[in-house]
């Protein structure tokens, strides 16, 4: 019966917590001051401010050095110098291969009219 009586007791009489020194200061914060109606435009002019002063800071290589550390950004780079390289070499035969048949085409008629390139001889009367 006396241990009935004990939890009881403790029941109607809850134990409090000891006074820890960081509720008063959260009391304090709670309390906090309404901002400033400039707050806004002063994050967003110091922002400005920063990524400007780390775009002039910043020099072009580490940018490169960024974007090629990317792997996305790398293949990509490959692939296009590589279609690119393609695209020219296909120039270069494309040109060859019309100087070549042009070359044929005059080779052709200097062999079926040998008089096409003489100088014009009058035609006798």
């Amino acid at each position: 019966m006396l241990i009935y009586k004990q939890v009881r007791s403790d029941r109607m009489h809850p134990m409090t917590p000891p006074n820890d020194p960081l509720d008063t200061l959260l009391d304090c914060w709670a309390n906090t001051p309404d901002p400033s109606p400039r707050l806004p435009a002063e994050v967003w002019r110091k922002i400005a401010l920063t990524e400007s002063e780390q775009s002039e800071t910043e020099a072009w290589w580490p940018r490169i050095e960024n974007l090629f550390s990317r792997p996305s950004f790398a293949v990509m780079f490959i692939a296009v110098c590589a279609l690119t390289g393609l695209f020219f070499a296909e120039l270069r035969v494309n040109n060859l291969q019309r100087e070549r048949s042009a070359q044929l085409a005059r080779s052709y008629l200097l062999l079926i009219d040998p008089l096409l390139n003489a100088p014009d001889i009058q035609s006798h009367p």
